[in-house]
């Protein structure tokens, strides 16, 4: 019983393995630059590169204009943010101008705040909520203040 277990298992390895492919076949990643996976490169005060931990605690502050003033946008801004990135932090009060600039400020691990703002540079939320990222800055020593992402709608 148990040899009969063992062959199965090894038949099993040996087809997986044949189907699996070199991380770079071909050098496609050599001829398609934009599909690089993003450096993870820092550059320290006395000019040395060091590599990020991603999780590292930062902060982030994201100026954003658009169709942001809406409850629809904002409620997505903190699903995303709170519940499938895990952050904290708040968005800045609805306006009545609609060409106003919202500003978002999130704190967590440096993995998520990077994918978060990926995701705001998107610009697309749907039902053509469209807006665009004006401002990206980060902040290495995060406040601490917030327990949860805070957003008010109208």
């Amino acid at each position: 019983m148990h040899r009969r277990v063992f062959i199965i298992a090894a038949l099993i390895i040996q087809t997986i393995s044949a189907f699996t492919f070199p991380a770079d076949p071909k050098g496609f990643l050599k001829k398609n630059p934009k599909f690089k996976q993003q450096s993870r490169l820092q550059e320290t005060a006395n000019g040395e590169s060091k590599i990020a931990d991603p999780k590292e605690l930062i902060a982030c502050r994201i100026q954003i204009q658009g169709a942001v003033q809406g409850g629809y946008f904002r409620a997505c801004v903190k699903n995303e943010a709170r519940r499938f990135r895990n952050l904290i932090g708040t968005m800045s009060p609805p306006s009545d101008d609609p060409d106003a600039i919202a500003e978002i400020y999130v704190e967590g691990k440096r993995k998520q705040v990077e994918g978060f703002v990926r995701w705001c540079k998107k610009g697309d939320v749907g039902l053509n909520q469209l807006s665009k990222v004006l401002d990206v800055s980060y902040d290495e020593v995060p406040t601490g203040i917030y327990d949860d992402f805070y957003v008010e709608t109208k």
